[in-house]
């Protein structure tokens, strides 16, 4: 058989699990409902898809999706589904419009959640990756041997320029690794992007000019035409910046790769919309089958909640996204830099550290848990550092902050550790 994508499907049916894997491989490739002429044993054996793996779960008592009338019992399986790549290419569009898609509209299922996608090695080149990734934000900022430390300028929606201007100046002058937009800014008339970055990127190269240290400062440049995204681009390029906050599910594919072929910028992607795809356990998809999408298409960092989120995603789901922005698709050149984020502060850190084995490759990115510290943003980015620092030589924090009044201030505000996601730290 020619190379193969193989996609694993958890289906939940009042009926048989094994009747219904069949009808996905078969709606979903060579099958119709009449028999259709040219249709013979010759094309089939060619392009269609097969069920090559079935597993047994326990069943549940309740469905995932509305029926029309109550079943004693919902039965489980994961199937894999071999899709020859002949019959699709390596056209990212037409495997989710054929493998991901289309399946939902099936009938017969209670629920149905796609788990695992694993692609052949035909579609590796097929597609750029991230031109920067861990690596090129490790070379960007500067930073090695610890965590990459953000900020987002906070209030999202209201701040003018020049007031955002000067939060920014302090957040530099701080140290501070790396400042974003907030995603709900785009460009209102109150804040333009011309104006934004009119306000902030000579702070940001006056520093560079008098330290050799540039902040990096990602811009929200998304756009729903294409166009306007690159002219966005183009004018964070032209004033010196380096990197960009692209709304993935708002841009859609074919945005993000016609940005992709024509960037300079470091892409920093923002999920928003993700949770719609994967709130529910029995529907929609793992991140790990969502993320590989946005992966070969070029996304450099990848925001991916974090532990003790202020969202609704579990610890666990966390620690499992992060392992799979680690987990390279064909090598390691295509894996980002995983993003942690959402109601972060330092005290999420020893946990963090912990969980996502004892690794400093990501970017720690923390909003309120940076500009509204007691000592306000600058001390914010300290205390920050400073739970890192504690994280990694494994020093209790409030061991730590007996030396170190930023840390202190902030577990005196936001909380003790143990507060944070039931752990003991």
């Amino acid at each position: 058989m020619s190379d193969v994508i193989k996609v694993t499907y958890r289906i939940e049916t009042a009926g048989d699990p094994a009747s219904l894997a069949e009808k996905i491989a078969s709606d979903q490739s060579t099958g119709t409902f009449v028999p259709l002429p040219g249709e013979t044993p010759e094309l089939k054996a060619r392009v269609a898809a097969r069920v090559t793996a079935l597993r047994e779960l326990p069943p549940v008592d309740t469905p995932s999706l509305p029926q029309s009338g109550p079943a004693a019992r919902y039965n489980r399986a994961e199937a894999e589904i071999s899709f020859p790549v002949e019959a699709i290419g390596t056209d990212l569009g037409a495997l989710m419009t054929i493998a991901v898609n289309g399946v939902y509209a099936i009938k017969g299922f209670t629920g149905i959640r796609i788990t695992d996608l694993v692609l052949p090695d035909s579609f590796h080149g097929a597609y750029p990756g991230p031109q920067f990734g861990v690596v090129g934000s490790r070379a960007l900022t500067g930073v090695f041997g610890r965590p990459i430390i953000g900020t987002i300028v906070k209030p999202a929606l209201g701040l003018r320029p020049h007031e955002s201007a000067d939060m920014v100046r302090e957040l530099v002058e701080a140290d501070v690794d790396f400042i974003k937009d907030d995603e709900k800014l785009m460009s209102p008339d109150y804040s333009s992007l011309a104006d934004r970055v009119r306000a902030i990127m000579p702070i940001i190269l006056d520093r560079e000019q008098r330290t050799g240290r540039k902040t990096m400062y990602a811009f929200g440049i998304s756009a729903t035409d294409p166009d306007d995204m690159l002219r966005n681009h183009d004018l964070v390029v032209a004033a010196g910046g380096n990197a960009a906050v692209v709304k993935i599910n708002s841009v859609g594919f074919g945005g993000l790769a016609f940005l992709r072929k024509r960037s300079n910028l470091m892409l920093h992607a923002h999920r928003n919309g993700w949770d719609i795809l994967t709130r529910h356990p029995g529907l929609g998809m793992d991140f790990k089958v969502y993320s590989l999408f946005w992966r070969l298409l070029g996304i450099d960092q990848f925001q991916i909640n974090g532990i003790g989120a202020k969202y609704w995603e579990p610890d666990d789901s966390f620690v499992t996204s992060f392992a799979d922005c680690r987990t390279p698709i064909f090598t390691e050149a295509d894996c980002p830099l995983p993003v942690v984020c959402s109601g972060q502060w330092g005290g999420q850190a020893p946990a963090t550290w912990q969980r996502t084995g004892q690794t400093n490759e990501l970017l720690y990115l923390c909003g309120g848990g940076v500009v509204s510290h007691p000592g306000g943003p600058a001390a914010g980015v300290r205390a920050v550092r400073q739970s890192w620092d504690a994280a990694a030589a494994g020093i209790p924090l409030a061991t730590y902050a007996r030396d170190h009044p930023e840390l202190a201030q902030s577990l005196a505000k936001f909380g003790s550790p143990e507060q944070q996601a039931g752990n003991d730290f």
